[in-house]
């Protein structure tokens, strides 16, 4: 199946944050992982893997966060080697120095809980969410879907650089790095001391196992043939996979949530940009365009889409009902904004108009969820109510910034 297109002081913080216009960038040198050739754990091209490391100081000298890169996936040979060639498939290509901001931001007055943490960006490469264990070689094309062993190598790259003797760890990830934290959250767990405070959070990664408005499962299908393709299956959670007739649904986080026995906060839009325009509406579901108007400005939908809207936004929060009920130790911020990944972004992460749900910013639920300050588990009303969402990504400039998704 061809693969589809698919992105100030401390102190004054008690009250609400600041405009962030005057943030220097903050550029961290990239880091190969030498080893990473002798274990098998390359790039779909067969370069090394690498990661982007800034180090934590003063009280959050011993405490980790680790950010999995996103970058949607690709499905078949000819995607794959496609992706092979660009900064999605190789660090040839990737730019060596990256800018930390958001959760990854050094500066407390735009990241107040971990700024001053040893923080990490795992470089996206292998096409399947860090889950992949196979190779193809038709003696023409090599690629290598090693997306497992490259997250265990860079782990193991760090744990003698300090993660080790972490005492407090966050696992977080945006979009295909969100999801690749719903399967690497209690692995990550495993390598850390016994007595850490170790913590997972997923960004714009609860992909829904839904239909689409064609009622074609077309997501469902696209991950089939991802986990086929990369021989990921192995590496997904076994009570999952255990319990369903089809072990590969097993790579959508609903199936698997309930599985995770380290905290977790899931962090997302219910009207999440990338699963409005390629998962409940995609482009082989709406060949005369009708949904255009809609995608461009959702304040153009019609009666009926905004309809169709609401009911995915349903389908989200029934699946996360039980998480919201049962887990005693996991989080949420469900808010209402056109938008895909909000952790990384200083606007929507910290700034004075952040979106809030009950007048808490993201930053500030995750951090009240972590540290335990608070209980955090926020649902928005449902669109048009929210009046903080700032941050509405239109379909042109949302196309163009997951453009390199799938």
């Amino acid at each position: 199946m061809k693969s589809f297109v698919v992105l100030a002081l401390f102190a004054f913080l008690t009250s609400a944050p600041w405009r962030v216009l005057s943030e220097d960038k903050l550029l961290v040198d990239m880091t190969l992982v030498r080893s990473a050739r002798a274990l098998g754990a390359l790039c779909l091209d067969g370069s090394l893997p690498a990661y982007h490391l800034h180090r934590g100081f003063g009280a959050g000298a011993n405490n980790w966060l680790l950010q999995f890169e996103g970058g949607g996936w690709c499905n078949d040979v000819e995607t794959c080697a496609e992706r092979a060639q660009t900064r999605r498939g190789s660090t040839r290509y990737m730019t060596k120095l990256e800018v930390f901001s958001g959760i990854l931001s050094n500066n407390a007055s735009f990241n107040p809980d971990f700024y001053n943490w040893n923080r990490v960006k795992i470089r996206y490469c292998d096409g399947g969410s860090f889950t992949g264990d196979a190779l193809f070689n038709n003696g023409t094309t090599l690629l290598y879907f090693k997306g497992q062993k490259i997250w265990e190598a860079i782990i193991h790259d760090l744990l003698p650089k300090g993660l080790g003797n972490a005492r407090k760890a966050l696992l977080s990830g945006c979009s295909a790095g969100g999801l690749a934290t719903f399967h690497h959250c209690d692995s990550f767990a495993s390598y850390l001391p016994k007595n850490a405070s170790v913590k997972c959070l997923s960004d714009a990664g609860f992909f829904l196992d839904g239909r689409d408005i064609a009622l074609n499962h077309t997501m469902r299908y696209f991950f089939k043939s991802l986990v086929l393709l990369q021989g990921i299956e192995r590496n997904l959670n076994r009570n999952c996979t255990r319990s369903l007739f089809f072990p590969d649904l097993c790579f959508f986080p609903e199936y698997v949530l309930k599985y995770i026995t380290t905290p977790y906060f899931i962090l997302n839009s219910a009207y999440d940009v990338f699963q409005f325009h390629h998962i409940l509406v995609p482009p082989s579901s709406d060949l005369r365009g009708h949904w255009n108007h809609c995608k461009m400005n959702p304040a153009a939908c019609t009666p009926d889409q905004i309809g169709v809207l609401q009911g995915f936004r349903n389908h989200m929060l029934a699946v996360l009902r039980p998480f919201y009920t049962y887990s005693r130790r996991g989080g949420m911020f469900i808010n209402s904004c056109f938008a895909h990944c909000q952790s990384e972004s200083q606007d929507t992460w910290f700034a004075d108009e952040s979106p809030r749900i009950n007048d808490k910013t993201i930053a500030e639920a995750v951090g009240d969820w972590y540290f335990g300050r608070d209980r955090t588990k926020e649902i928005d009303c449902a669109y048009p109510c929210d009046k903080t969402c700032h941050n509405l990504i239109p379909l042109a400039q949302a196309d163009e910034k997951i453009g390199d998704m799938i």
